[in-house]
């Protein structure tokens, strides 16, 4: 059971693994060759990776390395991701939902190299963004909303009206903090949310004088009337 919400915006930013493209299996493979070069629990490896730039990540596994040996690792986990970009695949509905967007509307916000995600991006066949804000323009990764509020500034627009996508507890943390409006992608029930989805293919943009009119079919909660809720 679904319920029908409305919403607009002037823009809409997009986190980009788990919310745009399904690159579990890349990240998967790489982290947990890290852990065994490492001798690390895989389990710990992966629990620590969502919505975390590889920096950050290798830092908090690895606390006695030094910046030299955490800027080694990363380059030898991003080596290997750019290697088995060619895995990943499309989030249901991403790339009608994108291709429906003019371009100056929409950007992405990733923990990802800027590499990385003009290789992931196109090896899902979805459009290149004209704003893409990356792990390499941050000084500080999710759950800082600073990437969202760089995105915002970038585009123009004012990130209170704006619409956020996000799949992982950090990011929608940093969603939540940058001021503008979360929508969860296949995220966990108790992550809070205004707006919830299971996939792509829930959301219907239209664009017109300049805004964005969202149609979201969203998961009905017993609170919410049969007919939906328009806001």
């Amino acid at each position: 059971m679904t319920a029908l919400r409305a919403v607009t915006a002037r823009a809409l930013l997009f986190d980009m693994d788990g919310t745009l493209v399904d690159s579990a299996d890349s990240i998967d493979r790489v982290w947990r060759a890290f852990a065994t070069r490492h001798r690390l629990d895989p389990a710990t490896v992966l629990a620590a990776l969502p919505g975390r730039t590889a920096h950050d990540i290798v830092a908090g596994l690895l606390p006695a390395a030094d910046l030299s040996t955490v800027g080694a690792e990363v380059a030898w986990i991003r080596e290997r991701e750019e290697a088995t970009a060619d895995t990943v695949t499309e989030i249901p509905g991403a790339r009608r939902l994108l291709t429906s967007l003019p371009e100056r509307t929409w950007a992405v916000v990733t923990s990802a190299s800027r590499t990385m995600t003009e290789r992931r991006l196109t090896a899902a066949g979805l459009p290149l963004p004209a704003v893409a804000v990356c792990a390499d323009d941050v000084r500080a990764g999710k759950p800082d909303p600073e990437g969202f509020r760089a995105a915002a500034r970038l585009l123009d627009v004012d990130i209170a009206d704006c619409l956020l996508f996000e799949d992982s507890a950090p990011g929608l943390l940093a969603a939540h903090r940058s001021g503008g409006t979360p929508v969860a992608v296949a995220a966990p029930a108790d992550e809070p949310a205004p707006y919830r989805v299971d996939d792509l293919t829930a959301v219907t943009a239209h664009v017109s004088n300049g805004r964005i009119r969202l149609e979201i079919r969203q998961p009905r909660t017993r609170a919410e009337p049969a007919e939906g809720i328009r806001l």
